[in-house]
C-alpha cells in the first residue's frame, strides 16, 4: 500500500511539474511575442511609466485640464487620465523620426476607457504632420496642423468615431479636411475599448472597434468622404445670373376665376351654440372668486403709502359643488357657413420654365490622384474638450503589420476587457436579483388582497386585511403573515366543504312527536340567542386602505 501511495504521489508530482512547465512556456511565448511585436511597431506607448518628460503638456491658457498617470479602475495597468470635468486638455509626444504613412499599409490603434461614460466630449487622437520651424510642443493647441484625427466624439446628436484626414490640394496648395461619412457609433459604457484604423495600399480604409470591422471606405470614393478627395470636374458658374424674365412659378392663380355670389368672407369661424342649455344648479349670482375670509390687513400696511388694502381672493367654495358660477354664456361651436377668404384656384403656369440653375464651368481646382498624398506623422497629440473626467488613454500603437495590432489587442486589451465584462455581468445579475424580491413581494401582497375579497371569507376579511397591512409595513414578518393567511383560508375552505356535506335530518313518522318536542324545547334558547344578537352592534364592513405602500 505504501509503494502504491508513493507511486501515485510521484505521478502527481510529475503532472504538476509538467503543468508548471507548460504555464512557463506559454508565458514566455507571450512575453517573447510582445517583445517581438514591440520591435515591429513603429511607435508604441503603454504608459507603464509616468509620462512626464516624454509627453509635453500644452502651456496655452485655454488648456487647464490636469493629466494624471493613473491605474485603470479594477486593474494594475496604468494609463493617461483625464482627471477633471469641464476642461480643455492638450498633450503631445514628438516622434524621434517622422513616419511615412503613404508608402505602405499603416495601422493606427489605441485603447480608451470612458470610466464615467461620455455625455459630451472627445476622446480622439491627432496624428500631427510636421509643423512650422518656430512651433514648440508647449504651443500645441487646436490650430496645430494634423494629418489624421481618429477616435470617439460624442455630444448631443453627435455620436461617432471620427476619421478625418487633411489633404493638400496640389492646384491651390490649401489643406482640406475630409470627414468620413456614416462613421460607426461610440460604445456607450465604461469598459475599455480598442479603436483601430487600417490605411491600406489599395486606397481602402477599415475601422475596427474591439477587433471587429465596423466600417470600410475608399479614400477615392465621392460617397465615403465629405468633401470628396477628388474635386468635381465642373462647378456652377459663380458669375452666372438668373434672367429677370425667368419664371420659376409652376402654378398661378386662375385669372378668369370669379368669387361665387354666396361666398361670405365675413362669416365667423365659430358661433354660439343655440342648442346649449344652462345646467341646472348654475349659480348666476355667485362670483367664481371671493375675498379670502381668513386674510387680514398687515400691521405695517399704510394706506397713504401703500394704497387701499385689498384682501387676496380665493376660489368660491360654493362653486365647487355647483356646475358653475357667474354669468352663464353659451359655448361656441363650429360655424358650418364659414368659408374664409376666397382665393382663386391654381392652374398650370404657361410661362413656367422650371427651377433655374447656373451653368457649369470647368473646376479650376480639379485634380486627379491615384492615392491620397498623406503627410508624414511627426507627433501624436491629444487635444480635446470634455465635460467628463475619468477618460483613460492607453497602448497607443503605430505599425505597418496588422498582426502586430492583433497581438497587442490579445495581450493588452482583451484580458482587461474580459475581466470588466465579467464584472459587469455579475453586477447586473446582483441588481436583477435585488429587484426581483420587491416585485415578488408586491405580487404576493396583491394576491393576498384578492384572497381577502373572496365572499366566504367575509367574516374574517377585516382581520385578514389587518394582517396583510401589518406585513406590508414590516417586510421582515411578511412570510409569517403569508403562512397565517394561508392557514385561515385553508381552515375556512375545509370547514365549508365538510359542513356542506352534512344534510339536515329527515323527520320520520314515528319520531314526529319527539322532534316536535325537541323543537319546542329549543325555542326558548333560540329566542334568547336572537335577543343577544339584536343587542350586538353590526360589524362595520372591512375595507382596504385607499393607499398602501408597494412592497
Amino acid at each position: 500500500m505504501l509503494i502504491l501511495k508513493m507511486q501515485i504521489t510521484e505521478t502527481e508530482m510529475i503532472r504538476v511539474n509538467l503543468i508548471a512547465v507548460l504555464v512557463f512556456v506559454v508565458c514566455w511565448c507571450c512575453f517573447v511575442s510582445r517583445i517581438q511585436a514591440a520591435d515591429d511597431a513603429l511607435f508604441y506607448e503603454a504608459f507603464d511609466d509616468p509620462f512626464y518628460g516624454r509627453w509635453v503638456v500644452s502651456e496655452k491658457d485655454d488648456y487647464k485640464g490636469m493629466w494624471k498617470h493613473a491605474k485603470s479602475q479594477g486593474h494594475d495597468d496604468y494609463g493617461l487620465l483625464v482627471s477633471q470635468k469641464a476642461r480643455k486638455y492638450a498633450i503631445v509626444k514628438e516622434l524621434s523620426e517622422k513616419l511615412n504613412i503613404k508608402a505602405e499599409k499603416t495601422v493606427l490603434q489605441y485603447e480608451v476607457r470612458l470610466q464615467n461614460e461620455l455625455e459630451c466630449g472627445g476622446a480622439y487622437l491627432k496624428f500631427l504632420r510636421p509643423q512650422s520651424p518656430e512651433w514648440k510642443p508647449l504651443d500645441f493647441d487646436n490650430d496645430s496642423r494634423y494629418s489624421i484625427m481618429f477616435g470617439p466624439d460624442k455630444c448631443g446628436p453627435t455620436n461617432k468615431v471620427h476619421f478625418i484626414f487633411n489633404h493638400k490640394n496640389p492646384k491651390t496648395g490649401e489643406y482640406v479636411e475630409h470627414h468620413l461619412q456614416d462613421p460607426p457609433s461610440v460604445p456607450m459604457d465604461d469598459l475599455t475599448h480598442v479603436y483601430t484604423a487600417i490605411l491600406q495600399p489599395d486606397n481602402k480604409l477599415r475601422i475596427l472597434i474591439d477587433g471587429k470591422e465596423e466600417k470600410k471606405a475608399s479614400f477615392l470614393s465621392d460617397k465615403d468622404f465629405e468633401p470628396p478627395l477628388i474635386p468635381a470636374k465642373s462647378i456652377p458658374d459663380p458669375n452666372d445670373k438668373k434672367p429677370e424674365d425667368w419664371d420659376e412659378q409652376q402654378k398661378i392663380p386662375d385669372p378668369d376665376a370669379v368669387k361665387p355670389d354666396d361666398w361670405d368672407e365675413d362669416a365667423p369661424p365659430e358661433i354660439e351654440d343655440f342648442h346649449a342649455k344652462k345646467p341646472e344648479g348654475w349659480l348666476d349670482d355667485e362670483p367664481e372668486e371671493i375675498d379670502d375670509p381668513e386674510a387680514s390687513k398687515p400691521e405695517d400696511w399704510h394706506d397713504e403709502e401703500d394704497g387701499e388694502w385689498e384682501p387676496p381672493t380665493v376660489v368660491n367654495p360654493k362653486c365647487a359643488t355647483a356646475p358653475g358660477c357667474g354669468k352663464w354664456k353659451r359655448p361656441m361651436s363650429r360655424n358650418l357657413d364659414y368659408k374664409g377668404k376666397w382665393q382663386p384656384p391654381l392652374i398650370e403656369n404657361p410661362n413656367y420654365k422650371g427651377a433655374w440653375k447656373p451653368k457649369h464651368i470647368p473646376n479650376p481646382h480639379y485634380f486627379e490622384v491615384h492615392e491620397p498624398d498623406f503627410e508624414p506623422i511627426a507627433a501624436i497629440g491629444i487635444e480635446i474638450w470634455t465635460m467628463q473626467d475619468g477618460i483613460l488613454f492607453d497602448n497607443i500603437l503605430i505599425a505597418t503589420d496588422e498582426k502586430v495590432a492583433d497581438l497587442y489587442r490579445e495581450t493588452t486589451w482583451k484580458p482587461k476587457f474580459d475581466l470588466e465584462k465579467a464584472k459587469l455581468k455579475a453586477e447586473k445579475a446582483v441588481a436583477a436579483s435585488s429587484d426581483l424580491l420587491p416585485r415578488l413581494r408586491k405580487a404576493v401582497f396583491d394576491l393576498l388582497y384578492k384572497i381577502a375579497d373572496i365572499p366566504f371569507l367575509d367574516p374574517y376579511k377585516s382581520k385578514i386585511i389587518e394582517f396583510i397591512e401589518m406585513g406590508e409595513e414590516q417586510p421582515n414578518i411578511a412570510f409569517g403573515i403569508l403562512i397565517s393567511v394561508v392557514v385561515v383560508v385553508f381552515t375556512m375552505l375545509v370547514t365549508t366543504l365538510f359542513c356542506s356535506k352534512k344534510s339536515s335530518p329527515t323527520v320520520a313518522e314515528g319520531n314526529t312527536g319527539k322532534a316536535a318536542a325537541e323543537s319546542s324545547n329549543n325555542q326558548g334558547g333560540a329566542k334568547e340567542k336572537e335577543d343577544e344578537t339584536e343587542n350586538v352592534p353590526a360589524a362595520a364592513p372591512a375595507h382596504r386602505k385607499p393607499a398602501r405602500k408597494d412592497a
